[in-house]
């Protein structure tokens, strides 16, 4: 099964429609070794939401869950200071994504680009569902 496929989220029986940010890369300010305090260095950011899906959405963008609203949420997360743990940035993106009352699901994918040598990343990935 290919990785778009392991992903695939949508699912029309169930009214759930598949939002999604593919490989978001920003510099963060993150990790827990001496060596990172202070210094910005990239991520990667991968984002996919299981949203209530409304089959007449009018062609507005206020009737779908904007993937551009969940960019800003997670560069406000970011700027707004140091992270130590890779797992606490993406329980904070899901948490945002959370706002929004029609995300049934998050998946986050946080990568850290240059967290280990030889490796092109090294990170976690979780998965919420709405409480």
């Amino acid at each position: 099964m290919s990785n778009v496929q392991s992903l695939r989220i949508a699912d029309a029986a169930r009214g759930i429609r598949h939002v999604f940010i593919r490989n978001l890369e920003v510099l963060a300010n993150i990790g827990v070794y001496g060596h990172e305090k202070g210094k910005l260095q990239p991520v990667r950011i991968n984002v996919d939401l299981a949203v209530e899906d409304l089959i007449d959405i009018h062609d507005r963008l206020e009737e779908v869950v904007d993937y551009a609203e969940i960019d800003g949420a997670i560069r406000a997360i970011i700027k707004a200071g140091h992270i130590n743990l890779a797992e606490t940035l993406a329980e904070r993106i899901a948490d945002a994504c959370f706002s929004d009352a029609r995300v049934k699901t998050a998946r986050v994918r946080v990568e850290k680009l240059h967290a280990l040598p030889g490796a092109e990343s090294g990170g976690v990935e979780i998965e919420r569902e709405r409480r």
